[in-house]
């Protein structure tokens, strides 16, 4: 049996620990599936991608109010989709390459499973044990138990974007940021859309305000069938998918569910070398990364329900120090992880929201302010975008951003680190210029407006 210092399952940020520190180490590298994990392949690299030239189909729309005449004539679908995956493809091909030449290095590409105390089985029949592992095996797509689902055709956020033409209709299952950026993507090139959500509300985990807000704008643009999942679903004789909604029913060429994510500790049986999985099924994990097992790191989405690649690569710059200084170990900063939902309009906070501010008992301020309230909001004749605050009255120090509204995700990068350095708002707001009459006076003006004690 082939004995390693260091196994790493995942290709996705486990693969950015190996640097040249590492090359005086024997380590193995196990990865099932397209190398390079979800962000580059199937999640927010490719997904942006679709973002942009959909900003720019629906940009007729924003420019007729403004007195400019444009017109949306259509999506080439094949030419955007073979030049958004003409880029991963070799990206995703030269890592795994560039992987396999590395003298210190042994690639294995199939599913891993342990079978004792590190003891993994590579799924080639070879069995291997290392000193130490790092489980970094991401997350999949996940379908609820929806009567019919198994005789119907069902995309997921892994294999949408690959569709060999642009469908006419297509219902989306899910209301959170993955059904909200699908939407914005195939309703601005032309599809007719219809989002089924059990909830009453689109992004109903944002903070209220701005859940209400976005499914008011979005229902302007899709047909939103909300407080209801389908009971049944039936393919049609020519292609595509029935929906039956209680008395009614919606049919469409194509089907996407995006009902969420779920990490794959439970495709490893972890039970076997002693790594613990939480009620949700995450791998669980202590402030260094470290597993319930001597020896075993985790990051990712295997093991944080944030599910996000910037705290992945933060998880790993953690677990990267951590393997090379034993004796020093340092810790993750979950304290203050910001997101971004890249729908139109983007959405982007961090922080708690105002309902989680009452459920916890803190006390608190909020301030909303209009896009339209400033200068260059009055260039875009905003009516529809806002910021939204919340404060701790006595020391000023923010305890939750939300943004709705143009660049949202990048407007947002000024709280988010002043929530990390402990800026109060009064700092922030005074203790710097804020150019005019640039949009991030929006920012600006929602701190002022915090009635502070």
């Amino acid at each position: 049996m082939r004995h390693f210092d260091l196994a790493i399952i995942g290709s996705g940020s486990g693969n950015t620990l190996i640097d040249e520190r590492f090359d005086d180490l024997d380590i193995a590298l196990l990865s099932e599936g397209v190398f390079g994990g979800t962000c580059l392949n199937v999640g927010c690299i490719p997904t942006k991608m679709f973002v942009l030239p959909a900003d720019h189909a629906v940009s007729p729309g924003e420019a007729a109010r403004l007195g400019i005449d444009l017109e949306f004539r259509g999506a080439d679908w094949p030419a955007i989709r073979d030049r958004i995956f003409g880029r991963i493809d070799p990206i995703s091909a030269g890592g795994e390459d560039w992987r396999r030449q590395n003298a210190n290095v042994t690639l294995y590409r199939e599913h891993a499973t342990f079978t004792g105390e590190r003891t993994l089985d590579t799924g080639t029949g070879e069995q291997i044990t290392a000193d130490r592992i790092v489980i970094a095996a991401g997350s999949r797509a996940t379908l609820p138990p929806i009567d019919g689902i198994d005789d119907v055709t069902v995309h997921t956020s892994d294999t949408v974007m690959r569709l060999e033409s642009l469908p006419a209709s297509m219902i989306i299952i899910g209301g959170g940021f993955i059904s909200a950026e699908f939407a914005h993507i195939f309703s601005a090139f032309g599809t007719a859309v219809t989002v089924i959500n059990r909830s009453d509300a689109l992004l109903r985990k944002e903070d209220a305000d701005i859940s209400r807000r976005f499914t008011e704008l979005m229902r302007k643009r899709v047909d939103l069938r909300l407080g209801v999942l389908p009971d049944r679903l039936e393919p049609l004789p020519g292609g595509g998918v029935r929906a039956h909604l209680g008395g009614e029913t919606v049919d469409a060429e194509v089907l996407l569910v995006a009902t969420g994510r779920a990490p794959n500790g439970d495709r490893m049986n972890l039970s076997a070398t002693g790594v613990d999985l939480d009620e949700q099924g995450y791998v669980v994990v202590d402030d260094h990364q470290l597993t319930t097992a001597d020896g075993i790191f985790a990051l990712g989405d295997v093991s944080s329900p944030y599910q996000l690649k910037h705290v992945a690569n933060h998880e790993a710059r953690v677990v990267q120090h951590n393997l090379l200084h034993p004796d020093s170990m340092i810790k993750s900063d979950h304290r203050f992880v910001p997101h971004a939902v890249f729908s139109e309009p983007q959405v982007a906070a961090v922080g708690l929201t105002e309902a989680q501010a009452k459920d916890r008992g803190i006390r608190h301020v909020t301030a909303l302010q209009e896009f339209g309230s400033v200068a260059y909001g009055w260039a875009l004749e905003d009516t529809e975008h806002v910021t939204k605050l919340i404060a701790d009255p006595q020391t000023g120090l923010l305890l939750g951003a939300h943004i709705m509204g143009p660049q949202a995700s990048s407007l947002i990068q000024p709280l988010i680190q002043a929530m990390s350095f402990g800026l109060t708002a009064q700092q922030m707001a005074r203790g710097q210029y804020w150019i005019h009459p640039a949009l991030p006076e929006v920012v600006e003006n929602a701190l002022l407006a915090l009635p502070l004690d």
